[in-house]
């Protein structure tokens, strides 16, 4: 029976392509909401922004509400994530979710990431995987890139509403270094009637590979840079009285700039992995999603700062020993990490010129996970696993206003399980349950005050648990078709949830979800292959609050994704792509909700000798639903103007057409 905790790290070689979802996971993955999404699929698949690589995640959607430059919006298991509270993400060991973030705690930006350049994505999801820490209790993926290419090759894409982008690739070997080049830059003005969104996105990737001390080294450096004019959300009612088009703006001088700087060390062989890293990023993003509610003279545009440090390495250590007539695999590991924020500020702005400021702080953050989690195989058939992880934080806060500052710590302690049951070489039965957290942010965890209003507030917790517990089934026949389904239960001590007319996040009440998911794929031959993917869940608060509802606000009932690949001839491939997603509900009480969202997507793609040309229609039947919605209070300009309660929402964008050709030299 092949060890789940020896493949925690998988060694990616030069020109391996992998097709994750015909990788054979049975006797290797502890359940079956964990799966490998690979190079095949990411490149199969058309995406309309860098972020949706994560929608390859079975259940998974990303949206956006506002500009191009800013991390998406994600969902998943009936959890409204936000920017990406409750789902872990990282790339090479390093973390992508931002704590105590300007913008929103959890904030993950996937901007930097070129989707040509990863090699694959591993995902679990649920709370049963000690090496999963913060941010973690929906589940996590972990990107992993490419070593090299092939051959050298120059990618040019042009597209409607000025939209270009360039790619660039290339492997150079010195002597037992092989050494990977990468650089993309996109331009984009976007389909809006009345601003240019003025998008300037450049990314580079550097790779230095080698073997040294019975292992292997692998250096990266990854830069970024971004800037781009905004498209918020808007209301419904500006649209019906004919104020504005669907594709019109309220406040047309939002935007932002974005930057993200990396530099990390990875050495690992069959027993060890270190990994060093450190992070530079910031963010200036100017919102305004309430108008004139609050300052009928100027305005409620505001201005999110965050520049911040982060420092970390994890350790990890793989072994194998014997318990009476039974083998265990083991691993234990250590994760530190530091966050050093600069300044994490909220100040008021008016057309981007600074007004006041709301708050501005200093924080550090420390934090430290141990954990162990091992595997022993009972019989041929049967096999348990178990894990216990401990994770320390400690916070410092100096804020402008004195009350505010101060220092918090704590640790909390998580237990996993885990049984699984192989029918035969194509069947296996899986149960789990266990223990994750995530952080909330440190300013909360130490506020006195109201910034604003200087009314009194308790502070909240500065980690919160959840406990959950599914029951799945895999199939998977290497010839014809793989499929797994999940029963699931989730159960959090205490919500984020997004503030619509504030732009922030706020702890909330106690909830329980449970849900059923199911994933087919299906190859009829080898020229054609067939997916579907569904998920159901039901969210709901089980901590009552006076005037409010039980209900989860923005959670998913429904998601369905489903495609068609087919290569006609060895030099043509296309792939057809549906996702939708059901009615959700926009308030506590179920009263309000969000229309459906349907898209499809479609490319083409023809290969002859050096030379690849493509075809990518994104909203191939121009459909005009709403990418997301939420329901709060607004106000417009003007004395006749009256605060109104509406769905605020950001369109999906029409049918665009995009061309691409590369060369390979």
């Amino acid at each position: 029976m092949a060890p789940t905790l020896l493949k925690a790290e998988v060694t990616h070689l030069d020109a391996v392509i992998i097709n994750g979802h015909q990788t054979s996971l049975i006797g290797d993955a502890i359940s079956s909401s964990e799966g490998i999404i690979g190079q095949v699929e990411i490149e199969s698949r058309p995406v309309l922004r860098a972020g949706e690589i994560l929608e390859f995640v079975p259940g998974m959607v990303v949206t956006q509400h506002s500009g191009s430059g800013k991390a998406n919006q994600y969902f998943l298991r009936g959890f409204n994530l936000d920017h990406g509270t409750d789902f872990r993400t990282t790339i090479e060991g390093m973390p992508i979710n931002m704590r105590t973030h300007g913008h929103g705690h959890g904030y993950t930006d996937l901007n930097f990431i070129i989707p040509e350049f990863v090699q694959s994505i591993d995902y679990q999801k649920g709370p049963y995987y000690a090496e999963h820490g913060d941010f973690s209790p929906a589940g996590a993926a972990s990107f992993a890139l490419v070593k090299s290419v092939e051959k050298p090759f120059v990618s040019l894409e042009v597209g409607k509403d000025d939209y270009f982008r360039t790619l660039l690739g290339a492997g150079i070997r010195l002597n037992e270094s092989k050494v990977f080049v990468g650089f993309e830059a996109q331009t984009y003005g976007g389909p809006w009637s009345d601003i240019d969104e003025d998008v300037k996105k450049y990314n580079a990737l550097i790779r230095l590979y080698r073997p040294l001390f019975d292992g292997d080294l692998t250096m990266t450096f990854m830069g970024y840079e971004n800037s781009w004019n905004s498209a918020d959300q808007i209301p419904e009612y500006a649209v019906k009285e004919g104020l504005i088009s669907d594709f019109g703006s309220i406040d047309k001088s939002v935007g932002g700039e974005s930057s993200r700087y990396s530099l990390s060390a990875r050495w690992k062989n069959d027993e060890w992995l270190f990994d060093l890293y450190t992070i530079a990023s910031a963010l200036d993003l100017f919102s305004n999603f309430t108008y004139f509610l609050d300052d009928p003279v100027n305005g409620d545009q505001f201005e999110q700062i965050d520049k911040r440090k982060i420092y970390g390495a994890n350790l990890h250590k793989k072994s194998e020993y014997i318990l009476g007539d039974n083998s265990v695999y083991q691993e234990i590991g250590m994760q530190m990490r530091q966050d050093s924020i600069e300044e994490v500020a909220l100040k008021k702005t008016k057309q981007r010129d600074y007004l006041s400021t709301v708050r501005s702080d200093e924080v550090d953050i420390y934090s430290l996970g141990l954990y162990w989690k091992a595997e022993m195989a009972l019989s041929d058939s049967w096999s348990v696993n178990g894990g216990i992880r401990y994770d320390y934080m400690h916070v410092d806060v100096e804020s402008d206003l004195d009350i505010n500052s101060g220092k918090d710590h704590e640790d909390i302690l998580g237990f996993n399980g885990g049984v699984r049951y192989t029918f035969n070489p194509l069947w296996e039965l899986y149960l789990n349950a266990g223990q994750s957290f995530h952080s909330n942010d440190a300013r909360g965890a130490v506020i006195t005050v109201d910034p604003v209003s200087g009314e009194s507030i308790a502070p909240v917790d500065l980690l919160v648990q959840a406990e959950g517990a599914e029951i799945g089934l895999r199939f998977f026949d290497i010839e014809h078709l793989h499929l797994s389904a999940a029963f699931w239960l989730l159960e959090l001590d205490s919500e984020l949830l997004f503030v619509g007319d504030a732009g922030s996040t706020e702890a909330s009440r106690a909830s329980r979800r449970y849900g059923l998911e199911f994933t087919a794929y299906y190859w009829l031959s080898q020229t054609l292959t067939l997916d579907f993917e569904a998920a159901w869940s039901q969210a709901r608060f089980i901590q009552g609050a006076e005037g409010e509802g039980d209900r989860v606000e923005g959670a998913l009932p429904v998601v369905v994704s489903a495609g068609i690949g087919w290569e006609p001839k060895s030099h043509w491939n296309t792939h057809l792509r549906v996702r939708h997603f059901s009615k959700r509900v926009l308030d506590s009480f179920g009263d309000k909700s969000a229309d459906p969202f349907s898209v499809v997507n479609f490319n083409l793609s023809y290969h002859q000798k050096n030379w690849q040309y493509g075809l990518d229609i994104l909203n191939l039947f121009d459909s005009d639903d709403q990418d997301i919605a939420y329901y709060y209070v607004s106000r417009l300009q003007g004395v006749e103007s009256e605060a109104r309660e509406d769905i605020h929402f950001h369109p999906i964008e029409p049918r665009t057409f995009r061309f691409r050709v590369k060369y390979t030299f």
